[in-house]
């Protein structure tokens, strides 16, 4: 065999074993072509393309954020790994969250969320959905305590980064990888390899530990978000 040709073959048996071992013992949660093992509404929720599409049009009139729910169980200490695209409106990654009720357009979900969305703000923000709200801006290293009071505090320990150097390597309208890392109250989020934001949550009444898994509808103008390739590993 030509030298070369070789050469080119061990590079790419190389880059293939080291991504094997990248993904060792990760889980998927989707299966490409239904929603089995996930719960919402099925007038908002299909598969597309090969990825777990939520879309509202101009005739939904949703009244409420809705959310697909992960029926595999709750998480609690995990990395979690997807690829997202999102055209128009506000999406996100719900963890350690919890089904709040039923709402007439689907389940109701509050707790930890990953944010994401097509303009230039949210994306890779720590959300509390129904909750304490933002709880660390892009960029930030955040601490979140109780104050006197007993309510939130959230102090900014330090940064990962400027929001805008962070918003320049997402991808309008199209692909992006997001990661989620959480290990007892430390949660951190990275979209294409870059970190977003790092939080420690002292907040002993109201840090959640475990939770489930969902993807968020959110209400406001029409919007596509599509979800694929999503797999956990729990620590």
């Amino acid at each position: 065999m030509n030298p070369r040709r070789l050469l080119a073959l061990a590079a790419t048996l190389f880059a293939l074993t080291s991504a094997q071992a990248a993904e060792e013992g990760f889980q998927s949660l989707f299966n490409g072509t239904s929603l089995d093992g996930w719960e919402g509404n099925s007038a908002l929720w299909s598969v597309q393309d090969g990825a777990i599409t939520g879309q509202t049009k101009a005739d939904t009139d949703l009244k409420h954020n809705t959310f697909l729910v992960w029926k595999g169980g709750t998480v609690g200490d995990f990395e979690l790994r997807l690829r997202y695209r999102i055209v128009a409106g506000n999406s996100g990654i719900q963890y350690r969250s919890k089904v709040i009720k039923q709402g007439p357009q689907g389940p109701i979900v509050g707790g930890y969320q990953a944010d994401f969305e097509a303009g230039k703000t949210y994306s890779g923000i720590l959300y509390e959905e129904q909750g304490r709200g933002i709880l660390a801006q892009r960029g930030q290293k955040t601490r979140i305590v109780a104050g006197a009071d007993g309510k939130t505090k959230v102090e900014v320990a330090g940064s990962v980064g400027k929001s805008e150097e962070i918003q320049a390597k997402i991808k309008h309208e199209d692909w992006n990888d997001y990661v989620i890392i959480a290990k007892g109250n430390h949660l951190q989020h990275f979209i294409n390899g870059v970190a977003t934001i790092d939080v420690m949550d002292e907040d002993a009444a109201k840090a959640a530990k475990s939770g489930v898994l969902a993807l968020q509808v959110h209400v406001g103008p029409p919007m596509t978000v599509q979800v694929k390739d999503i797999r956990i590993k729990n620590h």
